[in-house]
């Protein structure tokens, strides 16, 4: 398997490890908020948005990458 084949699974891969990064924030934001730091809570909210804006466009991306030519 050549290195340029690769690329698309190591970034799947990395996508995958991003969104469990972010649910698991995600679980310790709502913890964080029913303890009463709802300003926490919400900056934390605001700083995973990145995520939510570019995840449609790193499916498509990959989808295209991971097509046989």
């Amino acid at each position: 398997m050549s290195n340029s084949d690769l690329l698309p699974s190591l970034l799947y891969k990395i996508n995958e490890n991003q969104l469990a990064l972010k649910a698991a924030i995600m679980e310790l934001t709502l913890w964080v908020e029913k303890r009463g730091s709802a300003d926490v809570a919400e900056n934390v909210r605001a700083s995973l948005t990145a995520i939510d804006r570019n995840e449609e466009f790193i499916k498509m991306t990959l989808a295209v990458l991971m097509t046989p030519d």
